[in-house]
């Protein structure tokens, strides 16, 4: 087996790569003077069998260009199998139409996905599990709360759960039997002229309690923010945030560097642009290669 790695998904790549005792194919990647996408894949022989990693990330237009180019290269270079892992599917979030003339582009970006012709798709936390059924070829769509799961388990530091809104409740639940917690319920209110949304109430006991907030990514920062301070104004001793993707959206580092969060977990599903060391948050990039390697 070959491992390939677009710009996004090049410390995945290596982290799948030992596990597998796998060679980590070589790509040139590069852009012509016009800007275009310029994509040389250096490896004189090819594996029928091959794996390629990229999540549409940072500048995801770029990411799924990238991706595309990868894959057509690899075909014409003799691949037979191609399984295409896409940790971070970016416009997942575009999963609804709700203004007449808005396209569906999370369904688009699964037929731009399809015409690459992989044999086998494998996703982590889709913002909306329905867009599995956008795709018509094989997907794995796999989740990291198990792992989260795993390491609290182990660590015991989590006194309470956090359910955000009604949305994530079903979800919290199951966190919360898993590592026999209880669950603490936040009552929001919409402002129907700006459209903000408002923590009005907290149901369920958080004075002094350590709490867990988990969430599939971070964006700006607003939403998971502005919770912790309230928490925190509750009485909350401590807030931790176990979060799948990161988007690393421009400025979100030092808003959360300012924030009441004390401790920060995520996945490398998304690479940081550049490396960024918080001073006031126990931060833990938790790699995701030994979860989607059981699924290759």
């Amino acid at each position: 087996m070959q491992i390939f790695s677009g710009s996004n998904s090049q410390q995945l790549a290596s982290d799948l790569a030992n596990i597998y005792k796998a060679t980590l194919g070589q790509i040139e990647l590069s852009e012509f003077a016009n800007h275009e996408a310029r994509i040389w894949v250096k490896d004189e022989k090819i594996d029928k069998k091959v794996v390629v990693v990229q999540s549409f990330a940072g500048d995801p237009n770029k990411a799924i260009i990238e991706f595309l180019l990868i894959m057509d290269a690899l075909k014409r270079s003799g691949a037979k199998h191609i399984t295409a892992i896409i940790p971070w599917m970016g416009y997942c979030i575009q999963d609804k139409i709700f203004r007449q003339g808005e396209p569906l582009s999370a369904k688009v970006v699964t037929n731009l996905i399809e015409c690459s012709k992989p044999d086998k798709i494998i996703t982590v936390d889709l913002h909306n599990e329905t867009i599995q059924g956008f795709f018509s070829l094989p997907i794995v769509h796999l989740s990291a709360t198990p792992v989260f799961i795993d390491i609290f388990k182990k660590h015991n530091q989590i006194e309470c759960i956090v359910a955000p809104d009604r949305g994530s409740l079903k979800k919290t639940t199951l966190i919360a039997e898993a590592l026999d917690l209880p669950i603490v319920f936040l009552n929001k209110k919409r402002d129907l002229v700006t459209g903000q949304v408002q923590i009005v109430s907290v149901d369920g006991d958080i004075t002094g309690k350590k709490a867990l907030i988990m969430d599939d990514f971070i964006s700006t920062g607003g939403t998971l923010i502005q919770t912790a301070e309230y928490l925190k104004s509750k009485g909350a001793k401590s807030i931790t945030a176990a979060i799948t993707h990161h988007l690393y959206v421009e400025g979100v580092e030092e808003k959360l560097e300012h924030s009441q969060i004390d401790q920060l977990l995520i996945t490398n599903t998304i690479e940081p642009p550049k490396p960024y060391k918080h001073k006031n948050i126990d931060q833990e990039i938790i790699s995701i290669a030994p979860l989607i390697s059981r699924h290759l």
